[in-house]
């Protein structure tokens, strides 16, 4: 896949906070999407991957950087051009009740954006658009006459996804729409998001911070820390062969569903907290907890790199290597748990 529906360059967005202090969440991230894959974008809480979904949607605005849909840049769209804009792009939310009004029955929420943009000659089209939207993410017609409330977190996010359909959008950013589910629910909303993909012909920004599941869906994914994306390859490369310390510790601590593997299994330990995005360290933001940290990790920031064939990794054991990276950057060293 070429065609290329999303890009992101260069995309900042800092918070100015009291006394003069700024929080950069986000600190000039370049990605692309193509149509129809899905792209995963995970790391540790507090990393500024949601504040990328919020800020390509124009829910907070850019301090820096530009984002391009389709081609055109979204920060410089017109009033009717964003209204245009807002019906190709929806998200999905990460808390399945905090995102549903609770005054709301189901068949007002899901119709509302119909409603705003003029959508379907009367209320009778648009509440048999409703029911179609429900049958299609795994509800039925009786559901839409009650409230949020009544409905399991699961049956929640389903209609917050029929809620990101009713416009028919081109492109969904997913904000965690699987973390405050319970697992045996998440891998039914995955396989829901998968089969809408595949009868819709969907693109998917995935937000997440369970590498297990990203790999269940994306087809690329990219790796954030402290605001900066270290590492974005194909699903199957990033497990395979992780370039980054910091991937290598995310995949280590992804359980496998065997016991004595499992016990036996080693797990890279990371060292210290996660900095602030108030003042993060010079040079390699992750230096502070790389048990590979050399001098030069504190003296600049490392280059984005393509280490080989669409694998880039921003770090500097692989400085002076293309061909061979393993060459140039030993193995971690392990720690048992």
């Amino acid at each position: 896949m070429t065609n290329k529906i999303l890009q992101v360059n260069k995309l900042k967005k800092h918070f100015d906070m009291r006394r003069g202090q700024v929080v950069k969440a986000v600190d000039g991230v370049s990605f692309d999407v193509n149509k129809g894959e899905t792209f995963g974008l995970v790391g540790e809480s507090g990393c500024g991957k949601s504040t990328i979904g919020r800020t390509i949607m124009g829910l907070y605005e850019n301090t820096a950087g530009d984002v391009t849909f389709d081609g055109k840049k979204i920060h410089e769209l017109n009033v009717k051009e964003k209204n245009a804009f807002y019906r190709r792009m929806q998200m999905i939310f990460q808390d399945p009740y905090a995102s549903l009004n609770p005054r709301s029955t189901v068949k007002e929420i899901i119709a509302e954006p119909m409603e705003v943009h003029g959508l379907y000659k009367s209320d009778k089209e648009r509440l048999e658009r409703v029911y179609e939207l429900l049958e299609e993410v795994g509800l039925n017609r009786d559901h839409a006459n009650r409230y949020p409330h009544e409905f399991s977190g699961g049956q929640r996010q389903r209609i917050g996804i029929a809620r990101a359909l009713a416009l028919d959008p081109d492109f969904i950013i997913a904000d965690e729409p699987i973390s405050a589910l319970d697992v045996s629910v998440q891998a039914q909303v995955v396989n829901l998001l998968k089969r809408l993909q595949e009868e819709k012909g969907l693109t998917f920004l995935f937000i997440a911070h369970d590498l297990s599941m990203v790999k269940q869906i994306s087809d690329r994914i990219g790796v954030m820390y402290l605001g900066n994306l270290v590492e974005l390859t194909s699903s199957d490369k990033l497990y395979e062969n992780p370039l980054h310390p910091y991937t290598k510790a995310l995949l280590s601590a992804i359980p496998i569903p065997d016991p004595d593997i499992e016990e036996k299994r080693e797990r890279i330990i990371l060292e210290g907290e996660l900095p602030s995005p108030i003042n993060p360290p010079s040079g390699c933001a992750f230096r502070t907890r790389c048990p590979l940290a050399m001098d030069v990790c504190a003296e600049k920031k490392p280059a984005w790199q393509e280490v080989s064939d669409n694998h880039y990794v921003a770090c500097h054991l692989y400085d002076e290597t293309v061909e061979d990276p393993d060459k140039a950057a030993p193995k971690l060293t392990i720690s048992s748990q």
